[in-house]
Protein backbone atom coordinates (compact mmCIF):
# COMPACT_ATOMS: atom_id res chain seq x y z
CA UNK A 1 0.00 0.00 0.00
CA UNK A 2 1.28 3.51 -0.74
CA UNK A 3 0.87 6.48 1.60
CA UNK A 4 2.12 10.06 1.51
CA UNK A 5 4.79 11.16 3.98
CA UNK A 6 5.13 14.66 5.52
CA UNK A 7 6.87 15.94 2.37
CA UNK A 8 4.04 14.85 0.08
CA UNK A 9 6.06 11.94 -1.35
CA UNK A 10 4.63 8.48 -1.71
CA UNK A 11 6.22 5.63 0.22
CA UNK A 12 5.38 1.97 0.53
CA UNK A 13 3.94 0.53 3.72
CA UNK A 14 3.54 -3.19 4.47
CA UNK A 15 5.24 -4.11 1.20
CA UNK A 16 6.08 -7.66 0.18
CA UNK A 17 7.89 -9.16 -2.80
CA UNK A 18 5.55 -10.95 -5.18
CA UNK A 19 5.75 -14.71 -4.75
CA UNK A 20 7.44 -14.56 -1.36
CA UNK A 21 5.50 -15.93 1.57
CA UNK A 22 5.74 -14.69 5.10
CA UNK A 23 8.93 -15.43 7.01
CA UNK A 24 8.91 -18.92 8.41
CA UNK A 25 6.37 -20.33 5.98
CA UNK A 26 7.33 -23.72 4.62
CA UNK A 27 5.40 -23.46 1.35
CA UNK A 28 6.47 -25.28 -1.77
CA UNK A 29 10.18 -25.08 -0.87
CA UNK A 30 9.85 -27.71 1.83
CA UNK A 31 7.62 -29.86 -0.36
CA UNK A 32 10.11 -29.64 -3.22
CA UNK A 33 12.98 -30.51 -0.87
CA UNK A 34 11.05 -33.48 0.52
CA UNK A 35 10.22 -34.62 -3.01
CA UNK A 36 13.88 -34.34 -4.02
CA UNK A 37 15.03 -36.30 -0.98
CA UNK A 38 12.32 -38.92 -1.57
CA UNK A 39 13.40 -39.26 -5.20
CA UNK A 40 16.99 -39.81 -4.09
CA UNK A 41 15.76 -42.36 -1.52
CA UNK A 42 13.82 -44.17 -4.25
CA UNK A 43 16.99 -44.26 -6.36
CA UNK A 44 18.87 -45.82 -3.44
CA UNK A 45 16.14 -48.43 -2.93
CA UNK A 46 16.17 -49.18 -6.66
CA UNK A 47 19.94 -49.66 -6.61
CA UNK A 48 19.57 -51.83 -3.51
CA UNK A 49 16.98 -54.09 -5.13
CA UNK A 50 18.15 -54.15 -8.74
CA UNK A 51 21.88 -53.58 -8.64
CA UNK A 52 23.30 -55.19 -5.51
CA UNK A 53 23.96 -51.98 -3.62
CA UNK A 54 24.97 -52.95 -0.07
CA UNK A 55 22.10 -52.34 2.37
CA UNK A 56 24.40 -50.35 4.64
CA UNK A 57 24.50 -47.53 2.04
CA UNK A 58 20.80 -46.52 2.18
CA UNK A 59 20.87 -47.04 5.95
CA UNK A 60 23.89 -44.74 6.20
CA UNK A 61 22.14 -42.05 4.17
CA UNK A 62 19.06 -42.33 6.40
CA UNK A 63 21.07 -42.03 9.64
CA UNK A 64 23.25 -39.18 8.38
CA UNK A 65 20.19 -37.37 7.02
CA UNK A 66 18.49 -37.61 10.40
CA UNK A 67 21.64 -36.28 12.09
CA UNK A 68 21.91 -33.42 9.58
CA UNK A 69 18.23 -32.55 10.02
CA UNK A 70 18.74 -32.34 13.79
CA UNK A 71 21.90 -30.27 13.42
CA UNK A 72 20.20 -27.71 11.16
CA UNK A 73 17.24 -27.50 13.56
CA UNK A 74 19.54 -27.00 16.54
CA UNK A 75 21.57 -24.37 14.66
CA UNK A 76 18.42 -22.45 13.73
CA UNK A 77 17.26 -22.51 17.36
CA UNK A 78 20.70 -21.35 18.52
CA UNK A 79 20.62 -18.50 15.98
CA UNK A 80 17.21 -17.35 17.21
CA UNK A 81 18.26 -17.48 20.85
CA UNK A 82 21.71 -15.93 20.42
CA UNK A 83 23.51 -19.08 21.54
CA UNK A 84 26.68 -20.65 20.18
CA UNK A 85 26.22 -21.82 16.58
CA UNK A 86 27.26 -24.93 14.69
CA UNK A 87 30.17 -24.07 12.37
CA UNK A 88 29.20 -24.00 8.70
CA UNK A 89 32.09 -26.36 7.94
CA UNK A 90 30.48 -28.96 10.23
CA UNK A 91 27.14 -28.61 8.46
CA UNK A 92 28.89 -29.03 5.11
CA UNK A 93 30.87 -32.04 6.34
CA UNK A 94 27.73 -33.91 7.44
CA UNK A 95 26.17 -33.14 4.06
CA UNK A 96 29.26 -34.34 2.21
CA UNK A 97 29.28 -37.56 4.24
CA UNK A 98 25.72 -38.35 3.07
CA UNK A 99 23.40 -36.25 5.19
CA UNK A 100 22.55 -33.80 2.42
CA UNK A 101 19.00 -35.16 1.82
CA UNK A 102 18.06 -34.45 5.45
CA UNK A 103 19.88 -31.12 5.32
CA UNK A 104 17.98 -30.22 2.16
CA UNK A 105 14.65 -30.75 3.89
CA UNK A 106 15.77 -29.01 7.08
CA UNK A 107 17.03 -25.93 5.20
CA UNK A 108 13.60 -25.39 3.69
CA UNK A 109 11.49 -26.48 6.65
CA UNK A 110 13.38 -24.31 9.16
CA UNK A 111 14.07 -21.56 6.59
CA UNK A 112 17.71 -21.78 7.62
CA UNK A 113 20.66 -20.86 5.39
CA UNK A 114 18.51 -20.88 2.25
CA UNK A 115 19.61 -17.48 0.93
CA UNK A 116 23.11 -17.05 2.33
CA UNK A 117 25.90 -17.24 -0.22
CA UNK A 118 28.34 -18.92 -0.55
CA UNK A 119 26.68 -21.43 1.84
CA UNK A 120 24.11 -22.52 -0.75
CA UNK A 121 26.71 -22.97 -3.46
CA UNK A 122 28.94 -25.04 -1.17
CA UNK A 123 25.91 -27.04 0.01
CA UNK A 124 25.01 -28.04 -3.56
CA UNK A 125 28.67 -28.72 -4.31
CA UNK A 126 28.92 -31.15 -1.40
CA UNK A 127 25.69 -32.86 -2.50
CA UNK A 128 27.06 -33.24 -6.04
CA UNK A 129 30.38 -34.60 -4.78
CA UNK A 130 28.55 -37.07 -2.56
CA UNK A 131 26.38 -38.25 -5.46
CA UNK A 132 29.47 -38.59 -7.66
CA UNK A 133 31.18 -40.67 -4.97
CA UNK A 134 28.09 -42.87 -4.70
CA UNK A 135 28.08 -43.34 -8.48
CA UNK A 136 31.77 -44.32 -8.41
CA UNK A 137 31.18 -46.66 -5.45
CA UNK A 138 28.43 -48.39 -7.40
CA UNK A 139 29.95 -48.26 -10.89
CA UNK A 140 33.51 -49.48 -10.22
CA UNK A 141 32.54 -52.98 -8.96
CA UNK A 142 29.84 -53.22 -11.63
CA UNK A 143 32.26 -52.31 -14.42
CA UNK A 144 34.93 -54.61 -12.97
CA UNK A 145 32.54 -57.57 -12.98
CA UNK A 146 31.44 -56.77 -16.54
CA UNK A 147 35.03 -56.56 -17.77
CA UNK A 148 35.99 -59.80 -16.02
CA UNK A 149 33.13 -61.72 -17.66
Amino acid sequence: MAVEDDGGRQRGVQMRYVGVGRLGSTGSGALGAAAGAALFGALLVGLLVLADLPSVVPLGYAVLSAVAFGMYGADKAAAQQGRRRTPESTLHLIGLAGGWPGALIARQLFRHKTVKQPFSTIFWGTAAINCGALACFWMVPTLSSLLAA
